[in-house]
């Protein structure tokens, strides 16, 4: 019997088409499989602070037997346990090593993440879904470190980190400056004629205004850039774009659209790390906030405290005190260590005007880098 051979000239074999369609499924479900896992696995590893001992038999019995009743269709039994045997093999492994974590605000893919990264490449990044969880993981020693974003070069301060900076009880003991590569990420196959609204958290929205703008794109503020992406390779929703980073391109199986959004060259983020006590090593900045009399000329006084003894400061933001209207609460970076004269002298200038402050911490400066790094 002669069979018929489809010509290069009659169009795509249908067969071949669904094989490469399926085989683009699987791929896309193996990338949500391992995004899931590394949730998993996070947890279980964030358990073995709260445990006495790594191995825990009845916990590990009642975890096989969920899955196996779970258990359906082509998956059996059998199958199931043993693949949860060889994670939570791999968990326990890893809790021995007694990881230190540092959190971070967004998802994986985050560049808050990579900025943590770059500060201390051996602290386990881990997940949160706001800065106060940042702030609260740490000031509960569920977290070694964590790392906030605290300005933007093009989008400003951040108002939420500035408002927990002035509550919080942690310590600042580092800095890192990165620059911040936005990029508009879209399902596969996707073309920027395509897309009609865009997500991003809202200092990366400000970050684009101008290019979403010319664009005519429905603007959507999400809780974060990766958490953008993560959310459009599980949903699926085509016509959505998102502006993040390459590496959440990368993570989430996602194409970039168009490279270097922002509407400024030279997009940059500074973040500042959080710990329960003050850094003891070598320093060069320091940080503080404090809160003036309501009075004429209370600011320009306080701030005379430093003009006067040759400290310069290289960041002043100001936020309403939130238990009296219409005074306001100071944030200040300056030049110094706690062992320079000048500034032992400024702060006791301060102290002598009766202005109320309390010192962040000093820590080592971060000049930047020409490096891809992270953002907001």
């Amino acid at each position: 019997m002669d069979h018929h051979h489809p010509d290069p000239g009659e169009g795509p074999d249908p067969a071949q088409a669904r094989l490469a369609e399926l085989r683009a499924q699987i791929d896309d479900t193996d990338r949500k499989l391992l995004r899931l896992l590394d949730q998993r696995i996070e947890c279980a590893l964030q358990t073995a602070r709260l445990k006495t001992v790594i191995t825990d038999g009845g916990r590990e019995g009642q975890v096989i037997s969920q899955v196996r009743a779970a258990a359906y269709g082509l998956l059996s039994e059998d199958f199931v346990s043993d693949l949860y045997r060889s994670i939570i093999d791999e968990s326990k492994r890893l809790q021995a090593r007694r990881p230190r974590f540092g959190g971070f605000q967004g998802e994986h893919g985050a560049w808050s993440e990579m900025a943590l990264e770059r500060w201390d490449g051996n602290l386990v990044p881990i997940p949160c879904r706001t800065f106060a969880d940042v702030f609260e993981g740490v000031t509960s020693a569920a977290f070694d470190r964590g790392i906030v974003p605290v300005e933007n070069s093009l989008g400003g301060s951040v108002v939420e980190v500035s408002d927990l900076l002035i509550e919080t009880t942690l310590s600042i003991v580092g800095e890192v400056r990165v620059p911040v590569r936005q990029c508009l990420l879209a399902l596969p196959g996707t073309t920027l004629g395509e897309i009609r609204s865009v997500r991003s958290h809202p200092q990366a929205l400000a970050q684009c205004r101008g290019y979403l703008a010319r664009h005519g794109f429905a603007v959507e503020p999400f809780y974060d850039t990766a958490g953008a992406a993560r959310w459009l390779m599980f949903e699926g929703v085509r016509g959505v774009g998102v502006i993040a980073s390459p590496l959440a391109a990368s993570l989430y199986g996602l194409e970039i659209v168009a490279e270097d959004v922002a509407d400024h060259e030279g997009n940059e983020t500074r973040f500042v790390v959080l710990a329960r006590q003050l850094h003891t090593g070598p320093a060069d900045k320091g940080s503080l906030v404090l809160t003036t009399e309501d009075r004429s000329g209370a600011l320009v006084q306080a701030l005379g405290a430093f003009a006067g003894h040759n400290v310069n400061l290289s960041r002043i933001e100001s936020r309403p005190n939130r238990g009296k209207h219409g005074q306001y609460t100071f944030m200040l970076d300056f030049e110094g260590d706690p062992a320079d004269d000048d500034v032992a002298r400024a702060l006791s200038a301060l102290s002598s005007q009766g202005v109320s402050y309390k010192m962040l911490g000093f820590y080592r400066s971060d000049p930047g880098t020409a490096t891809t790094g992270e953002g907001a």
